[in-house]
């Protein structure tokens, strides 16, 4: 699992942002800030929230310079549907081929089914493609402390 200080593995997945492009992370580090925000599943409770909660906050995002993706193994045009449906006004990152859920080490079981998804988890990608906040959630229902992660992200902006 990645920690704070190493090198953010880089990749390039499916970007959901009503259309479908494509994202490489070390393309866009001039964003930087950037908040990967890994997530289970669309269109679940506590997905959502999560998801709405940086919605309803982004402001507090941006005005620190911070740039916000959202990442789960969804299909990009799932991920679309839930962006349009939930009024999201960021990115979601499709790792649909599971590669990022692996590289950051945050893979988990879906029960019943066993389907592997992301664990919950956010961290903060600096200018020069370091991470320096590292989150975990320890219940599928925790959520992130938002203030924390906009706190984080302001000192990868200084």
């Amino acid at each position: 699992m990645v920690d704070i200080g190493d090198e953010a593995p880089d990749f390039t997945v499916p970007l959901a942002d009503g259309d479908v492009a494509s994202f490489t992370l070390s393309d866009n580090l001039d964003e930087a800030p950037i908040v990967l925000a890994f997530f289970p599943a669309a269109f679940t409770n506590t997905c959502t929230t999560e998801m709405c909660t940086f919605r309803d906050r982004l402001a507090n995002f941006e005005d620190v310079g911070a740039t916000v993706y959202g990442i789960s193994v969804d299909l990009p045009y799932t991920l679309n549907e839930f962006r349009r449906q939930n009024d999201l006004n960021f990115g979601l990152l499709s790792d649909e081929r599971r590669e990022l859920i692996d590289d950051y080490g945050v893979a988990d079981a879906f029960p019943p089914v066993d389907m592997r998804v992301a664990q919950r988890a956010v961290f903060v990608v600096d200018g020069d493609g370091r991470i320096t906040y590292r989150w975990l959630g320890d219940t599928p229902k925790q959520e992130p402390d938002y203030e924390a992660v906009r706190e984080a992200a302001a000192d990868a902006a200084a």
